[in-house]
């Protein structure tokens, strides 16, 4: 008859007889609008990209892919470090799971002044919001990518003249206690290398930037080392993971160092 209900059979409800437990099945990559806070505009909008997963007991054949758009899109402008959880909690429900987990990354843009010259520009992160929840416990983790200079003082120390350096891409996971900026992590990991990275330099920027990078060698292990210090005196971190590469100027690999807090 026209306009009747068609009977579909549902084939993710049905039995899997392998009897192998999922640990995480679910979507990547969807692309979604956010809002995060900003210290310096109180807000910004970025296009972050979600990972949604939840898990899966081996008497189920799949899962509802769908579900996990339907929740975000109850979500749509609310998205944050504040209602993180409760869209995790609505996953779990919605998809009968014992836990869901979710991966958040935005790029993230600070203005940054040209150390000499003052020129303004703006300076993109990566950052990441990553947790899970399985109805008695929650774990969260903020996430700051980081690229920096490094020098390395062996190279100087045995050179004549100059020494070589590199771009480094620094990585720092956080728990935390109560709120903090994002910024202030950044700064943290910038202050711990040889020298900042910018969009926008003038050639009085570019000597200084170089002779201050020149002046202060680091290793990749100091890198590490010195963000680690850093968090260390702040309570407000319960635990922590740095690891940095230096993506080597005159090897065909790249130097690796990675801490956390125990």
């Amino acid at each position: 008859m026209p306009g009747s209900p068609i009977m579909m059979i549902d084939i993710q409800n049905q039995q899997d007889h392998r009897k192998i437990n999922i640990k995480k099945v679910g979507v990547k990559g969807i692309k979604y609008p956010i809002i995060v806070l900003d210290r310096a505009r109180g807000t910004q909008p970025v296009n972050a990209a979600i990972n949604m997963y939840v898990s899966l007991p081996h008497h189920f054949k799949g899962t509802h892919m769908s579900r996990f758009v339907e929740v975000l899109n109850e979500f749509r402008g609310q998205i944050n470090i504040k209602t993180f959880h409760t869209i995790l909690e609505k996953v779990r429900e919605k998809l009968h799971a014992e836990s869901a987990h979710m991966e958040i990354e935005f790029p993230y843009f600070i203005e940054k002044a040209a150390p000499v010259s003052g020129a303004k520009s703006l300076m993109e992160y990566r950052c990441s919001f990553c947790g899970q929840n399985n109805g008695q416990k929650s774990d969260f983790l903020v996430v700051a990518v980081v690229p920096v200079t490094t020098v390395c003082p062996c190279s100087r120390e045995i050179s004549n003249m100059g020494a070589h350096n590199q771009r480094s891409m620094v990585s720092v996971k956080v728990r935390f206690r109560k709120f903090f900026w994002i910024e202030d992590v950044i700064r943290i990991i910038e202050n711990s290398a040889s020298g900042e990275v910018y969009s926008l330099l003038k050639r009085p920027d570019e000597k200084y930037v170089t002779e201050k990078g020149y002046e202060n060698p680091m290793f990749v292990e100091d890198v590490v080392r010195n963000v680690a210090e850093q968090l260390n005196r702040d309570e407000n971190f319960t635990w922590y993971s740095v690891e940095a590469e230096n993506f080597e100027s005159i090897h065909n690999h790249s130097a690796y160092a990675y801490v956390e807090k125990e």
